[in-house]
């Protein structure tokens, strides 16, 4: 069949055929939904990974982190100067996410896992305690808030640097020569060697004691008996008479005088409660596998040239 210009066409038999085919039909619809959703702009509020969004909050931020390092108000030159580092970090940072360089790399892990940790505690689960409940955790937890020993004194030195293998038997002598003597006579001052610290010790803790003058001195000083002069009592640097002013003994206080103390503890151990439950929560979905400790062997171990040491373990 030709048409006015002599040109042949199919019967339109052919073509009725041809439209009626459900191929045809699929791949239609197919191609205008391609087209729609190329075509259709993109509305308000849709995820588009390459837009990066300051809000007014964050230029404020920038200039609060500004301000917290002590420099004046920052003008607007600087503003946009922190601005533009803000927008280089985060296209740098989504860049080596793209390409995956956030995977296998310990400090991104380390810092990831932190922030995950904090998440784990969860703040709002936390009630504020009542009275009666912070008493009761005093009761179990009260060792924790022992107040230790004190001690008031007074000592004279007699250095082994001087006195050598007879420094004791100086000390003793000098004994009878104090005895039954007030500790602030110009005669007591006047015997004993210099020493480099204090003479006198006010409030004196034993753990104090013990890093000044060492374990033993510290253990026999707390056993002494107030008011008179004793010894020889040894240290690391000597031989020492001591006199004791006063002694108070390590005691439990009360609640009342802890109580803002009861309060921290408590919130502590509920903040780990809680994470801990979060934590193993989240373990429980992972299957852990690990070699035999005893079969790794850790002999002769080194630290390679520029091995990175940023890298933190703790034991909890």
């Amino acid at each position: 069949m030709a048409n006015a210009y002599g040109v042949e066409c199919e019967p339109p038999r052919r073509w009725r055929r041809l439209v009626s085919e459900p191929l045809l039909h699929f791949v239609a619809a197919g191609a205008l939904l391609f087209a729609g959703h190329h075509l259709t702009p993109v509305q308000d509020g849709a995820a588009n990974t390459n837009q990066i969004v300051l809000t007014k909050d964050d230029v404020r931020q920038l200039a609060i982190s500004w301000l917290a390092q002590g420099r004046s108000t920052p003008t607007p030159e600087q503003i946009r100067g922190l601005v533009d580092q803000k927008v280089t970090q985060e296209i740098l940072f989504r860049e080596a996410v793209s390409l995956g360089l956030d995977r296998d790399d310990e400090v991104v892990k380390r810092r990831l896992a932190q922030k995950m940790d904090f998440l784990a505690t969860d703040v709002a689960a936390l009630q504020e305690p009542t009275d009666a409940e912070l008493k009761a955790w005093f009761e179990k937890n009260s060792e924790t808030f022992a107040l230790p020993a004190h001690a008031t004194f007074r000592h004279l030195y007699f250095s082994t640097d001087r006195h050598g293998k007879e420094t004791k038997g100086a000390a003793a002598a000098a004994l009878a020569l104090v005895e039954g003597k007030s500790p602030d006579s110009s005669e007591v001052a006047a015997i004993g060697d210099p020493f480099m610290f204090q003479n006198h010790y006010g409030d004196a803790t034993p753990d104090q004691m013990a890093k000044e003058f060492g374990p033993e001195f510290s253990k026999a000083l707390f056993q002494l008996t107030p008011g008179k002069w004793v010894g020889p009592v040894k240290s690391g640097y000597g031989w020492h008479l001591v006199w004791i002013d006063s002694i108070e003994p390590g005691r439990i206080p009360t609640y009342a005088e802890v109580m803002p103390n009861v309060k921290a503890g408590w919130i502590d151990d509920k903040y780990r409660e809680i994470k801990n439950s979060a934590l193993d929560e989240m373990r429980s979905r992972y299957s852990v596998v690990v070699p035999p400790i005893d079969a790794v062997d850790f002999q002769d171990l080194q630290v390679p040239p520029g091995f990175n040491l940023g890298l933190e373990v703790s034991a909890q």
